[in-house]
């Protein structure tokens, strides 16, 4: 499933939402394959069976019913129907910014009804008269000739998150809050990576994610299962042994560039996770090497 992913921009000032609006067929049997969903999924199954698996829990769908999948790694069973041998589905994917901008433009909406959903990273639905007729407008302009333009496409996005959100108060922002929780963590974790070469503190890697030093701290500890102060000082005194050894430079070389003002602080540091000073240890793994620092 690689379809053409289409652009469209609402206006000048916008960024840009990414939107795909296509039918899908195959007569194979596909068990458990790997995906990496990159955007939000819509799957309105036609014919045949799919089950999703995520970490801990899984969903299954046949006609009649949709899944609305967020963004992840997942694996996707697919079992063709019995009679026609065929698997048959509608997806619609988008983007996370695009989720953002809707709730950006109907704030009413998502102050109104606050989302107390299931923490399942998927959302299953049973189709009702007006999802029906959805679905096959949507096999009425995909029958046009294969596709539909930019812009229907984001209207019939808009259309379909108007109505569940009409209609299953709470659901959709709770993928909302996934999304964005999903975007907050990759972001944590970009600026985490680059502060290892480029030493920032804690209360500056906040303010690069966009978040307060206390949520920071929070949502570090629920990634790295360590607080950060503690993370980065082991990583930093690892990064530090290896430049002592295997660059054989001395302390006083280094102590900068890994983001301490002093020496003396940087020794400190040192012999807090390794339990030597930073000359003893490259002594001890550099046997006969003058180590003078």
């Amino acid at each position: 499933m690689n379809p053409q992913v289409e652009t469209y921009t609402q206006s000048p000032s916008m960024e840009i939402e990414w939107i795909s609006i296509f039918q899908y067929s195959s007569q194979d049997i596909r068990i458990k394959n790997q995906i990496t969903l990159r955007q939000n999924l819509v799957s309105f199954l036609l014919e045949g069976e799919k089950t999703v698996y995520y970490a801990g829990t899984s969903v299954q769908i046949k006609p009649g019913q949709f899944l609305l999948l967020s963004a992840g790694n997942c694996l996707m069973s697919e079992k063709t129907a019995g009679k026609t041998g065929h698997y048959q589905s509608i997806l619609v994917s988008f983007d996370n910014q695009l989720l953002a901008n809707f709730f950006s433009r109907h704030s009413d909406l998502l102050q109104r009804q606050a989302g107390q959903g299931a923490e399942a990273p998927f959302l299953l639905f049973e189709q009702d008269g007006f999802l029906t007729s959805y679905v096959e407008s949507l096999r009425q302009l995909l029958a046009v000739n294969g596709s539909m333009t930019s812009a229907m496409q984001w209207i019939k996005l808009e259309e379909l998150l108007l109505y569940l959100n009409q209609t299953r108060p709470g659901q959709l922002q709770t993928l909302h809050s996934k999304s964005r929780e999903a975007n907050e963590d990759l972001l944590i974790r970009q600026a985490v990576a680059a502060s290892l070469d480029h030493p920032a503190t804690v209360e500056e890697l906040a303010f690069l994610c966009h978040t307060s030093p206390s949520t920071f701290k929070r949502r570090f500890a629920k990634l790295y299962g360590s607080s950060p102060t503690k993370w980065l000082l082991e990583k930093r005194m690892q990064k530090a042994a290896r430049l002592l050894t295997q660059e054989q430079l001395k302390a006083s070389e280094i102590y900068d560039e890994l983001g301490y003002e002093s020496l003396s602080s940087f020794i400190q540091s040192f012999k807090q996770v390794h339990g030597l000073t930073p000359k003893q240890y490259q002594v001890s793994h550099l046997s006969g090497t003058d180590s003078t620092l």
